[in-house]
């Protein structure tokens, strides 16, 4: 059984994976002996310390993710200094609050470029390389709790995450021929830089910590499972789904 989890031999690329979510999802793909691409505009050294002290090797891929510039480059930079990819996780992500009435272009297209403008491209690049590889593949997006819900003040986010679970099924639809499955995470409220406002709101913290059946907010290593189980031959029959880790938020 441990063996269907056993990561070793591929290679993961995780975008935003300096600290946070991201961080957590590859140092648990380095646990699970995957080597590790970071990808974002500032070098990760605690993240390279991590996934180098478990005997794994590291790749910081710099780049900014806001625009599609970049893409081609991380794929092949990926294949050439460590020899395929197997496993794409689309982390990388920002917010965006205000009021419905209020929101700007800009704040639009800043969150859509890079929630699901850059997971689509490099989707599509990592796919096609998976592709020429003939050996299947998985790739793995971040949704959110507001992919299933509407929330407020976050109109850009909430769009996107609810695109990222559509694109997913599509995906998987056209992607299985390849042996390439296709799945998402939604996390729950997690202990990140995205939450620290509602984390620093009494009243807001109160109100999402009485709905969690967990009582807690959640941390980068619950995501851990999670990214290894969708990464790994344990999901091989499981593509086009969104699997919430959120502490039973979405059963209340």
């Amino acid at each position: 059984m441990a063996g269907l989890f056993d990561l070793k031999g591929k290679v993961a690329v995780v975008t935003g994976a300096r600290k946070g979510l991201g961080f957590g999802m590859a140092e648990g793909l380095a646990e699970a002996g995957a080597d590790v691409v970071g990808v974002g505009p500032i070098a990760m050294p605690e993240l390279e310390k991590s996934v180098t002290s478990l005997g794994r090797k590291f790749l910081f891929a710099e780049a900014d993710l806001t625009t599609q510039d970049k893409v081609s480059a991380i794929v092949e930079e990926t294949v050439k200094k460590l020899g395929g990819l197997d496993i794409l996780v689309n982390n990388a992500g920002i917010i965006r609050r205000a009021d419905m009435l209020d929101f700007t272009e800009k704040d639009w297209d800043d969150v859509l470029n890079i929630n699901l403008k850059t997971v689509f491209f490099l989707s599509q690049a990592a796919a096609r390389q998976m592709r020429t590889q003939g050996r299947g593949g998985k790739i793995v997006s971040v949704a959110s709790m507001l992919s299933f819900q509407g929330g407020i003040r976050v109109p850009s986010y909430t769009s996107s995450k609810s695109a990222v679970m559509g694109l997913t099924k599509l995906m998987a639809n056209e992607l299985a021929q390849f042996n390439i499955q296709v799945n998402a995470i939604a996390p729950g409220y997690m202990a990140t830089d995205n939450t620290e406002a509602l984390q620093k709101d009494p009243a807001r913290s109160k109100e999402i910590l009485g709905r969690i059946p967990a009582s807690r907010w959640g941390t980068p290593d619950d995501l851990k499972g999670a990214v290894v189980f969708l990464s790994s031959k344990a999901s091989d029959y499981v593509t086009g789904h969104t699997l919430a880790v959120d502490g039973g938020w979405l059963s209340r």
